[in-house]
C-alpha cells in the first residue's frame, strides 16, 4: 500500500516544477493554450510509445466508458490548465495558487456521495493542514495582488476541474482500466482539445532552437508524462481524499525550486507553510499505516 502513497507523492513533486517550465515556455514566447498543447502532445507521444511497448491491448476502451475520459481529459486536464493560466493572469499568482489548492476540499466533498469514502478525524486534519500549509506557501495575506470577481471564478474553476480528475479517474479504475489507458486518453483529448483552440500555432516557438525543443520535451515529460502516469497508478491504490492531500506537496516544491533556481527568499511564513503541508502528509500515510495493523 505505501508504494502507492510514494508514487503520488513523486507526482505531487514533478508537478511542483511546472513554473520552472512555464518561466522558460514564457522565454520562448509560448501562448497559454501553445503551452497546454506542448505538455498534452508530448505526453500523448509517450503514452502512445508505452501502450504500444505493452502490446496495444491497453487502446481498448467501451464507448459507454468513454465519458470517463472526456471527464479527465477535457473537463477536468483542459479546463483546469486554462482556468489556472487565466487566473493567474488576472490575480497574484499567490492568490490563483491558493485558489487551486481548494482542490482537495472538492475532492473529500465529491468523493463521499461518489465512492462511501468516509471524512475521518485525521483526514479533516491533514486536509486543514495542508491548505492552511498551501496559503502560507503562497503567501496569502502579501498584498502582492488585487482581487477580481472573474479571476476568483478562474481560480475556482482551476481548483474543482483538478479535483475533477481524481474523480473521473477513480470511476474509469472502477471500471477495470489500467491507469495508462486513463493517461492516453487524457492526452490524447486534452491534446486534441488544445489544437481546436489554436494550440498548433506553437510548433514554431518550440523548434526555433535547439533549447527550446529541450524545454518542450521536458515540460511535456516531467509536468506531465511522468506525474499523471504516477498519479494515476497511486490513486489505484489510495483514496481520492487522502492523494490529493498527498500531491499538496507540489506548492512546497515550487518553493524550493523558486529558492535554488531563481534566487527567491524563504521566508517565515514560507517555513511554516512547507512545515504544514509535510506534517500533513506524515499524518496521512500515518493513518494508512494504522488501518493496515488493524486490518
Amino acid at each position: 500500500m505505501k508504494k502507492h502513497f510514494f508514487f503520488v507523492l513523486i507526482a505531487g513533486t514533478l508537478w511542483g516544477t511546472t513554473g520552472v517550465f512555464r518561466r522558460l515556455l514564457d522565454s520562448f514566447g509560448l501562448s497559454t493554450i501553445g503551452v497546454v498543447f506542448i505538455r498534452s502532445f508530448v505526453a500523448l507521444i509517450c503514452f502512445t510509445i508505452l501502450l504500444l511497448v505493452k502490446g496495444g491491448k491497453d487502446f481498448k476502451i467501451k464507448l459507454k466508458d468513454f465519458w470517463c475520459f472526456i471527464g479527465t481529459g477535457l473537463i477536468s486536464f483542459l479546463l483546469f490548465t486554462l482556468c489556472y493560466f487565466k487566473a493567474m493572469q488576472l490575480m497574484s499568482l499567490s492568490t490563483a495558487a491558493i485558489l487551486l489548492y481548494s482542490a482537495p476540499c472538492f475532492v473529500i466533498l465529491i468523493s463521499v456521495p461518489c465512492f462511501q469514502e468516509k471524512i475521518t478525524g485525521p483526514k479533516i486534519a491533514a486536509l486543514i493542514m495542508a491548505f492552511a500549509g498551501c496559503c502560507l506557501v503562497s503567501g496569502i495575506g502579501s498584498g502582492d495582488g488585487h482581487l477580481s470577481w472573474m479571476g476568483i471564478f478562474c481560480g475556482l474553476g482551476s481548483g474543482i476541474c483538478y479535483a475533477l480528475y481524481s474523480i473521473f479517474s477513480r470511476f474509469a479504475l472502477n471500471r477495470g482500466y489500467s491507469s495508462f489507458t486513463i493517461n492516453f486518453y487524457t492526452t490524447l483529448l486534452s491534446t486534441i482539445g488544445a489544437l481546436c483552440l489554436g494550440g498548433w500555432n506553437v510548433f514554431p516557438a518550440c523548434f526555433s532552437s535547439p533549447s527550446a525543443i529541450l524545454v518542450s520535451v521536458g515540460t511535456g515529460i516531467v509536468t506531465c508524462f511522468l506525474p499523471y502516469l504516477f498519479y494515476t497508478y497511486g490513486l489505484s491504490g489510495m483514496e481520492n481524499g487522502k492523494a490529493s492531500i498527498v500531491a499538496s506537496i507540489e506548492p512546497v516544491v515550487a518553493t524550493v525550486m523558486g529558492i535554488l533556481i531563481f534566487g527567491e527568499s524563504l521566508t517565515l511564513m514560507s517555513t511554516a507553510g512547507v512545515v504544514l503541508v509535510l506534517s500533513a502528509i506524515v499524518v496521512t500515510n500515518l493513518k494508512r499505516s494504522e488501518k493496515k495493523t488493524e486490518i
